[in-house]
């Protein structure tokens, strides 16, 4: 699973929730091919060549054009939480069920 882990302030937030998508993503039984962190800016760019993004719930709209072209696109509340993350991971995409596959 290719994923982007995208936060409004840059490097230093979004390697912190990286961290803990990683920690999620590996709880919830999701292999992780490729992980990549940046500011939104870059994020919006670069999404369409991933298999899912991260991203605080307030910058979902930016990866509209991402999402149409089939990423699954992750909202978070808390970046901090691998819990929040692992739930959302469950209960709001199909990515456990694509990686056991």
């Amino acid at each position: 699973m290719r994923v982007l882990v995208s936060c409004a302030n840059g490097s230093g937030t979004s390697l912190m929730m990286k961290r803990s998508v990683e920690k999620a993503m590996k709880a919830a039984g999701v292999p992780i091919t490729n992980i990549h962190h940046c500011a939104i800016s870059e994020g919006k760019s670069t999404a369409a060549q991933y298999d899912v993004v991260f991203c605080p719930l307030n910058f979902m709209n930016m990866f509209d054009g991402a999402k149409a072209k089939g990423v699954t696109i992750v909202g978070v509340k808390n970046v901090m939480s691998p819990k929040e993350i692992q739930e959302r991971i469950e209960t709001e995409t199909d990515l456990v069920a694509r990686a056991s596959v």
